[in-house]
């Protein structure tokens, strides 16, 4: 088969590898038909986090279900999946909760080097029936690859935000997941959604789902939104320490900083004296799609939840470096990739 590979900083590249194996009783093989680049895959690609030997990317697909154990009931050969980006051993108590994050054996992520890259032909899912999930008949495949992972890390977000109706909420980076940030503080009866990115086209995306653009340097402008007060709720799609500073910032006093960005491998001076007096909560949250799927499909299918413009270019899989190349501009045009074996 053939695998997206970060070879180096900077460097992707297609390669053969070996055909997975079933991964156990319970595992199956998935013939991937659409994958997807997310913003974590580009902390390898830009040397945010170490390539200690080349590396198979990618945790966001669908496919079909091409093999599977005798111990993996929920699916059958031919059925269309889409595969969480997180996984866990699917057998323990915290697994129960439907959360991978709550695994006693650690979650684990596709693409990273413990399990399979999907970015590739074919991909190996342990666990088959707690990580995979039916693709409806009737949803999209942009949709489908948004539930992989950015979806359900924007709505844990937005939940762990304590978004109160009517509330007044900032969202800081508008990528995919901000993006998707944005409509599920909507859904979740957000009052007012300050959508804040340097890229006035980014801006843009986020004011047509019903938000109000934001360009940095953003805490005073926030502020003054707000008279003075701050956001209830802000939800950091970054993780930067400089959007870690301003979220810190611009919430009020008792909100909440709600971080779902990937943060670089350098410590955040925490700005711990200010988050006491103002009684601040912080709460960063590992996407757990697997707990998400069952209020999101929902909604999704029932047109209360829209994300059909986040997706902007489809590239073959031969052309993965293109496309890396292209979503590493981080402009207005190119927001989200899908890599179409």
């Amino acid at each position: 088969m053939r695998a997206v590979i970060v070879e180096s900083v900077g460097t992707v590249t297609v390669a053969p590898r070996p055909d997975p194996v079933l991964p156990g009783p319970g595992g199956a093989v998935i013939a991937v038909s659409a994958s997807a680049i997310c913003g974590s895959d580009l902390h390898f690609y830009d040397g945010d986090y170490p390539i200690v030997e080349p590396l198979a990317v990618g945790h966001e697909a669908i496919g079909t279900v091409v093999e599977k154990g005798p111990e993996t009931r929920r699916f059958a050969i031919g059925d269309r999946v889409l595969v969480s980006a997180v996984a866990g051993c699917g057998a323990c108590d915290g697994c129960a909760t439907q959360n991978p994050v709550l695994c006693h054996d650690g979650p684990q992520i596709f693409g990273s080097g413990s399990l399979g890259g999907g970015q590739a032909d074919l991909l190996a899912v342990p666990a088959a029936d707690f990580q995979l999930t039916h693709l409806p008949e009737d949803m999209d495949v942009e949709t489908a690859l948004l539930l992989t992972d950015n979806l359900p890390t924007a709505w844990a977000g937005a939940l762990r935000a304590d978004i109160q109706p009517g509330a007044t909420v900032a969202v800081i980076g508008l990528g995919a997941v901000g993006l998707c940030a944005v409509r599920c503080a909507i859904a979740l009866g957000a009052g007012t959604v300050l959508a804040i990115d340097p890229v006035a086209g980014r801006r843009e995306h986020a004011v047509k789902a019903g938000a109000i653009g934001v360009a940095p340097p953003a805490v005073n402008a926030v502020l003054e939104a707000t008279n003075g007060r701050g956001v209830a709720a802000v939800i950091d799609a970054v993780a930067t320490n400089a959007s870690l500073g301003d979220a810190m910032l611009m919430v009020r006093p008792e909100g909440t900083v709600s971080v779902i960005g990937a943060h670089d491998l350098k410590p955040f001076p925490f700005p711990a004296l200010m988050a006491l007096t103002r009684s601040i909560t912080l709460r960063s949250t590992f996407a757990p799609p697997q707990r998400t799927w069952s209020a999101l499909i929902p909604l999704l299918r029932s047109g209360r939840l829209d994300v059909s413009d986040i997706f902007t270019h489809q590239f073959p899989l031969e052309r993965a470096s293109d496309a890396y190349a292209a979503i590493a501009t981080r402009s207005a045009d190119c927001v989200k990739v899908q890599l179409v074996p």
